[in-house]
Formats: structure tokens, C-alpha cells, sequence
């Protein structure tokens, strides 16, 4: 390794937006039974099904319908 590294002519990760961000949340178990049920089906992993279906409803700027009886 070397003492010093010159990052002057360093580029900007073009890709730092896309990046994820750690959170924690509160998901009841009945939604992570199903998301994992759908990770064994598609084989994709069940955090990913869980983004990729916010991220879709993000995208359409789905809005959510509560209706209390």
C-alpha cells in the first residue's frame, strides 16, 4: 500500500444516487411470510420483492385507499 494516493483526478460515482439506504421498520410478519413465499417462487430474494414493490408504487405514485368501518 502506498503512504499517499492522489485522488485529483478522482470521478464522482455516477451511480451514488441509485445506492440503498439501511432503515429499519416495523413490517408484520404476515407481510414478510408472503414476501418470502414469493422469494421461494421467483427465487428472488424477499427484501428485494419488498423494494422492487415500493419502488414500483413510488414510481406510479400509487396512493393508498384506507377506508375504516
Amino acid at each position: 500500500m502506498l503512504d499517499n494516493y492522489d485522488f485529483s483526478n478522482g470521478v464522482k460515482n455516477p451511480y451514488a444516487k441509485k445506492l440503498k439506504k439501511q432503515i429499519t421498520i416495523n413490517i408484520d410478519h404476515r407481510v414478510i411470510d408472503y414476501f418470502k413465499e414469493q422469494a421461494q417462487e421467483t427465487g428472488i430474494p424477499y427484501q428485494t420483492l419488498i423494494n422492487l414493490y415500493l419502488a414500483d408504487c413510488a414510481e406510479h405514485k400509487k396512493k393508498l385507499k384506507l377506508s375504516w368501518t
